[in-house]
């Protein structure tokens, strides 16, 4: 049974990281670490700002 959990988190996770549930803590982390000590948008910003940068530079995507 402990196989299957740990099969299943391997899973939630590489599905969580394929639609992009991790971004804003990596946005977090580089933040932090390149500039230390400068404010960091809040959550709802920073896909504001991803979104709004998507529609006006499109790129090679599915939608």
């Amino acid at each position: 049974m402990g196989r299957i959990a740990a099969i299943l988190r391997q899973i939630g996770w590489f599905w969580g990281a394929l639609m992009g549930d991790d971004h804003y803590r990596r946005y977090v982390a580089h933040r932090e670490r390149t500039h230390p000590g400068e404010p960091v948008c809040s959550e709802r910003e920073y896909w504001r700002t991803r979104y709004a940068d998507a529609d006006r530079n499109p790129a090679a995507r599915c939608c």
